[in-house]
């Protein structure tokens, strides 16, 4: 089974601005660091670049895990419903 190029971790232009502006009150609010769009923009890109990949690997892993459980699940009914 050949294997698609790993999507992008871009947000929608809607998401991105909330997201912005989320962490800019955040860094304003909790360490009174009051930081302009360029500068929190750059945050936010180290963020995606670098943790974004990690939180999207382990969603992979517990979809994958999940439908295992499934599909095992699934298999015994059919099992189950097998005739003799």
């Amino acid at each position: 089974m050949a294997r698609n190029k790993a999507p992008s971790l871009a947000l929608e232009p809607a998401q991105e601005q909330a997201a912005l502006l989320m962490l800019q009150r955040f860094l304003d609010e909790r360490f009174e660091l009051q930081l302009g769009t360029f500068e929190v923009q750059e945050i936010l890109d180290q963020i995606t670049r670098e943790l974004a990949p990690h939180y999207y690997n382990k969603a992979i892993l517990d979809v994958q895990a999940h439908l295992k459980d499934r599909f095992e699940s699934i298999e015994s009914d059919l099992w189950a419903l097998e005739k003799s």
